[in-house]
């Protein structure tokens, strides 16, 4: 058995099989009808309070944070919308085919309340330090929700440390690293380890400012590559219009029954195409990782629920923008067929569509969604360094240690590949291998955890939408 089919057996069968699917399912389909479906009856409430803080008309009555909210949010998208909206897709396609889209839109629709959710407890219970700085994230609302509230010490520690250990073993796996370097590598004629190299050093100039230097960045950079990456989408789309027609029935039509080989494309059974646009969808947008809060829990916020709609947001934007414009070019440019996967699929939808300079684009698109998707990353996994390593004497040292030492296992994952001689498919299996126990530990403890959030919720509900009768017991947390 090549290492391949190993891998695929390993993440398709166990890792990323049926349970997963259903655990991501459920606990989706759980909360949409605890709250009545709010991601939906709400999203234009969501999509406001996104603007408001976009365009700086939302005043942050919070005292404590490290960041602006706008900044947290600005890191959050950075790290959300990487390279998993170019190469994690085209994967997806390659191995699932179009059916793999449709389910990746389920992911996420489930995805943007699973997020909301998750960011709401991260800011309810996050600890805040004297200095006013805040952080928090699943490790500390397993700890304070679970082990405190709830009184279930020992399943709270056993929870935070099987989802630390998960969400570390990423660290061994920057999958961001490779996927730039596949992409410059095959568009300038350059190797992939001299361009791990730079990416690398850059990687380090990002970091160097921990995470106020993070929101700074991040608050000029994303909403610009955003907009880059979506207008030579939105072009290939406008000038390929007659086929997008056929490639949205192709979508629809093969989410439930699998797709026949065509080309270079070897054919995709339905289970496939289901989990394949699944671990895509939540390895993109990151709903029930436990990642994403981690920002959010830094913010200077006024009221929780009103940072947690930002996760509504954020999954709206990579999924069924971002991750959609690029299923799409790939799909109406007639590459989805040709046989290649990751990147390499991507890049080869833009040349299709707009000619060498396609490439060129996608490939500066791809650097810049890797460099604030990798520096994102690295400021989540400080607060899981910070959780552990606590109050020491030690904790500068090995803060300082864990910050020069991030940027490398993912050059080293580019030297593995090449000496090898992996393929990207099997690369972004390593990839969906470090998600999977996380987002099982992490969906346990939202489920646990559910009154406490529809609590807030309903608080939230009362103060600013007119419904219901606010929780008097919440009003000292929110003046604190």
């Amino acid at each position: 058995m090549t290492l391949q089919a190993f891998m695929e057996l390993l993440i398709w069968e166990y890792m990323w099989g049926m349970p997963m699917v259903v655990t991501i399912l459920a606990i989706g389909v759980y909360f949409s009808l605890r709250t009545g479906f709010f991601q939906l009856a709400f999203f234009g409430t969501a999509m406001k309070s996104a603007c408001r803080k976009i365009f700086g008309r939302d005043a942050e009555e919070g005292s404590s944070g490290v960041i602006s909210a706008l900044e947290a949010t600005s890191i959050a998208i950075g790290t959300t919308v990487g390279v998993g909206n170019i190469g994690g897709v085209a994967a997806a396609l390659a191995l699932g085919g179009p059916g793999a889209v449709f389910w990746m839109w389920v992911a996420g629709l489930f995805g943007m309340l699973i997020k909301m959710v998750e960011i709401t407890l991260a800011v309810h219970y996050r600890s805040t330090l004297p200095n006013g700085e805040a952080y928090g994230g699943p490790n500390y609302y397993m700890k304070k929700g679970i082990g405190g509230e709830m009184k279930l010490g020992r399943l709270a520690k056993a929870l935070s440390g099987l989802f630390a250990f998960g969400f570390l073993t990423g660290f061994l796996l920057n999958i961001q690293t490779y996927t730039v370097a596949e992409a410059i590598a095959t568009t300038f004629d350059v190797g992939m380890v001299p361009t791990g190299v730079f990416f690398t050093a850059m990687l380090y100039v990002m970091i160097a400012g921990g995470l106020p230097g993070l929101g700074r960045i991040a608050n000029k950079l994303v909403p610009f590559m955003c907009v880059f990456y979506l207008g030579a989408g939105l072009f290939i789309l406008f000038k390929n219009l007659g086929a997008l027609p056929s490639s949205l029935a192709l979508i629809f039509g093969s989410a439930f029954t699998g797709t026949a080989a065509a080309g270079g494309f070897v054919g995709a059974a339905f289970q496939l195409a289901v989990k394949t646009g699944m671990a895509r969808s939540v390895f993109s947008n990151e709903a029930g990782w436990g990642s994403a809060p981690m920002i959010h829990a830094s913010a200077k916020v006024d009221h929780l629920v009103k940072q947690g709609l930002m996760g509504i947001f954020e999954v709206f934007v990579d999924t069924f923008v971002i991750c959609s414009i690029t299923c799409l070019v790939i799909m109406v440019t007639g590459q989805w067929s040709s046989g290649a996967s990751g990147a390499h699929l991507t890049l080869s939808a833009f040349e299709t569509g707009i000619g060498s300079a396609g490439r060129m684009i996608l490939s500066f698109s791809v650097f810049i969604f890797g460099i604030t998707t990798s520096s994102g990353l690295y400021a989540q996994m400080e607060v899981v360094v910070r959780y552990l390593v606590g109050e020491r004497k030690m904790k500068r040292v090995i803060l300082t240690m864990y910050k020069w030492l991030y940027p490398l296992p993912g050059l080293g994952l580019i030297l593995i590949a090449v000496f090898y001689q992996y393929p990207g498919t099997t690369i972004w299996l390593f990839s969906d291998a470090s998600t999977a126990m996380p987002i099982f530990v992490n969906v346990l403890a939202l489920a646990l955890l559910s009154p406490r959030f529809l609590a807030l919720l309903a608080d939230y509900k009362a103060r600013y939408l007119g419904v219901g009768k606010p929780e008097e017991n919440f009003r000292a947390f929110y003046e604190e």
